[in-house]
C-alpha cells in the first residue's frame, strides 16, 4: 500500500510575533542553525518513507507562493489551498479527497508543518510502527510524546498500558490541557502522553469515521472530491468548504471513534509553540542566554535576544525575550510568552494591520 502525507501549513504563528507575520508565518521561518525552514525540515524528514510526489501541503491562498518557493519539488497540484480556515478536520478531509483521486486506498500521514524533531531516525521508526498498526482494520493511530515535565499547554492522551497492538497502546481517552496539579498527577501515573497532533491511518479508515461522526462535513468533502480536476473545482471548493463547521480532528473524530491507538515517542519533539522554544532548540551561552544577531550583553542572564542589523545592547537584564525586526521590537518577560498573541489581537482592534 502506498504511503502518502498531508502536511498542514495554514497557521499564522501569532505567538512568534514579530518575526511571524501574516505574509511570512512561523512554518516558513528558519529557527535552526542549518538555515532550513520548519516546513522544509518537515518534508525532508519523511522522504525515507514518502515519495515527494505523494506529499501534499494544505495551506491557504496567501501562502501558495511561499510553498512553491520553499518546496519547489512538490507537484503544483499537491498544494491544496483552503479558501477559509475551518480547523483540522475539514483540512484533513480535503487532503483525503485529493489523495483519493490518485489512490483507491493508501496510508496517510498527517503532520503539522511547524514542529521540530531532534532525532529523525527514531521518529521514522515510530512512523513505520504506526503505519503497520494503521494498516490493520480501521485503526486510527496517533503519535504521543512521552512527557518529561508537567506541561499545562498541551492536551494529553490517556492510554491503557495493558492493551497493545504491535508497538501501539490502546487509547482510553483524550484530555484537554490540564492544570499544573493535574499535569503532575498525569506524569506520575506514566499512562499519559502529550498529544502531538500527528496521525496515521488508511484513507478508507478516515472516510469511514468522517461518515460516522461528521456526516455533513463528509458529504461536502465528497462533493469537493467529485469536482477535483473539473472546471467547477474552485467554485465547488469555495462553496462547500466555507459551509463546513470549524472543528478539530480531535473533537470531531478522535475523542469519539473506536480502534484508536497511540505510539509513545521519545524522538526530541518540540511543537515550537512560543519564543521559549528557542531555548530548547539552540544552546544557551555561559550566562544562560540565547543570542542571535548584532548583540552585546552585560550582566544579562537567562534571556532570549534575537537581533538583526542594528545593535542590541542589554545591561542587567533577567528572564526577558527581546526580538528585533525591521519595523517592530518585542520586549517580554519570559513567563508571559504565552500572552504575545494579545499583541496581535490589540493590533487588529486598532486597525494597525501593517504590523500583523
Amino acid at each position: 500500500m502506498n504511503t502518502t502525507a498531508l502536511i498542514m501549513a495554514g497557521g499564522r504563528g501569532e505567538r512568534f510575533w514579530p518575526r511571524s507575520r501574516r505574509n511570512l508565518p512561523k512554518q516558513f521561518l528558519s529557527l535552526t542553525d542549518d538555515g532550513k525552514t520548519m516546513i522544509q525540515l518537515t518534508v525532508e524528514r519523511i522522504l525515507p518513507l514518502v515519495k515527494m510526489e505523494d506529499i501534499y501541503i494544505a495551506t491557504n491562498k496567501n501562502y501558495r507562493d511561499l510553498v512553491r518557493s520553499q518546496l519547489p519539488e512538490i507537484p503544483e497540484e499537491n498544494i491544496l489551498c483552503e479558501p477559509v480556515g475551518r480547523n483540522t478536520a475539514p483540512c484533513i478531509g480535503l487532503g483525503a479527497a485529493h489523495i483519493g483521486k490518485k489512490y483507491e486506498d493508501a496510508l496517510m500521514l498527517v503532520l503539522p508543518s511547524d514542529h521540530l524533531i531532534k532525532f529523525n531516525n527514531m521518529f521514522l521508526s515510530a512512523l513505520r510502527a504506526a503505519c503497520q498498526v494503521a494498516g490493520e482494520g480501521d485503526n486510527l493511530v496517533t503519535l504521543g510524546i512521552t512527557p518529561t515535565y508537567p506541561e499545562t499547554g498541551y492536551g494529553y492522551i490517556k492510554f491503557n498500558p495493558h492493551a497493545t497492538l504491535g508497538a501501539a497502546y490502546e487509547v482510553e481517552r483524550f484530555v484537554e490541557k490540564p492544570t499544573l496539579e493535574v499535569a503532575k498527577e498525569y506524569l506520575e501515573t506514566e499512562e499519559y502522553l502529550w498529544n502531538s497532533g500527528m496521525f496515521i491511518w488508511k484513507l478508507s479508515s478516515i472516510w469511514k469515521n468522517l461518515g460516522k461522526y461528521m456526516p455533513e462535513t463528509c458529504s461536502r468533502l465528497k462533493t469537493i472530491a467529485a469536482a477535483i480536476g473539473t472546471p467547477e473545482e474552485e467554485t465547488v471548493l469555495e462553496r462547500e468548504f466555507a459551509a463546513m463547521p470549524s472543528v478539530s480532528i480531535d473533537y470531531g473524530i478522535m475523542e469519539k471513534a473506536e480502534h484508536i491507538y497511540t505510539i509513545p515517542g521519545t524522538f526530541g519533539w518540540d511543537d515550537v509553540g512560543s519564543w521559549l522554544a528557542v531555548e530548547r532548540i539552540k544552546k544557551t551561552n555561559e550566562d544562560g542566554n540565547v543570542v542571535n544577531g548584532n548583540v552585546i550583553t552585560i550582566d544579562t542572564h537567562n534571556c532570549i535576544i534575537q537581533g538583526k542589523g542594528k545593535l542590541i545592547a542589554s545591561v542587567g537584564l533577567r528572564d526577558l525575550i527581546i526580538v528585533d525586526t525591521d519595523d517592530a521590537i518585542l520586549i517580554c518577560e519570559k513567563h508571559k510568552a504565552g500572552d504575545i498573541r494579545k499583541v496581535t489581537e490589540n493590533l487588529k482592534i486598532c486597525n494597525r494591520d501593517e504590523y500583523l
